[in-house]
C-alpha cells in the first residue's frame, strides 16, 4: 500500500479529483488530500474525505491543527504526490518556487516523485509562459499526465482537457511500481 498525497487546484476539472481519489483508495492506497482555496469553489473537503477515508487539508495555518506542521507532515511518508487538476497558476508557482499556500508549500517540501495532470483552456495551455513553466518542471524531474485533446469546459475543443482519472491512476501505479512500491 502506497502513501499518496493528492493536491487539487481550482479548475473546472476539480470534480474529477474525487473519482481519482476514489480509484486510488479502492486500489488499497492511503490517500491524503490537499485542496487549494480555489478548489473549494468546485468541490468540498467532505467529498474527498468521504472517498479517501481521511481528513482533507486546506490551510497552511489551520486554526486547530491536526498536524504540527502540515506541509511537512503530509510529505514525510508520501510515496508520490499527484496534482490533479493542475491550473496554469499552480504550474507557474511550482516552477518558480512560490509557496504561499498549503499545496505549494507541500510541493516544495516533497522529496518523492511528483505527477502533474494539467487542465486548462487550449489558449492557456499553448501560451509560451505556460510552456516554459512546464519545461522548467520537466527539467526538474516532474512527470506530466496530459493534458489531452477533447471538449473543454468552456465549450471549445482542443488540447488542455484533463486526462481521465483512470488513466492518471494507471500512470501513478506505473510510477510506484518502477520504484518497487505496491
Amino acid at each position: 500500500m502506497a502513501e499518496i498525497l493528492l493536491g487539487v487546484t481550482g479548475g473546472a476539472a476539480a470534480f474529477k479529483a474525487v473519482s481519482l481519489a476514489s480509484l486510488l483508495s479502492k486500489s488499497g492506497h492511503s490517500v491524503n488530500c490537499i485542496l487549494t482555496k480555489a478548489a473549494c469553489e468546485f468541490i468540498t473537503p467532505t467529498q474527498l474525505s468521504s472517498v479517501s477515508g481521511k481528513p482533507c487539508y486546506t490551510d497552511l495555518f489551520p486554526l486547530q491543527p491536526s498536524l504540527s506542521i502540515p506541509h511537512i507532515a503530509l510529505t514525510d511518508n508520501a510515496d508520490i504526490m499527484i496534482i490533479a487538476p493542475a491550473t496554469a497558476h499552480f504550474i507557474a508557482r511550482a516552477a518558480h518556487g512560490l509557496a504561499d499556500d498549503l499545496l505549494t508549500s507541500a510541493f516544495l517540501a516533497c522529496s518523492s516523485p511528483v505527477l502533474i495532470a494539467p487542465a486548462m483552456n487550449t489558449r492557456m495551455w499553448s501560451n509560451p509562459a505556460v510552456k516554459a513553466n512546464v519545461e522548467i518542471l520537466i527539467s526538474r524531474g516532474i512527470r506530466f499526465a496530459g493534458p489531452v485533446s477533447g471538449m473543454l469546459a468552456c465549450g471549445t475543443t482542443g488540447s488542455g482537457r484533463f486526462m481521465e482519472p483512470v488513466d492518471i491512476a494507471s500512470i501513478c501505479h506505473e510510477m510506484l511500481e518502477s520504484r518497487g512500491v505496491q
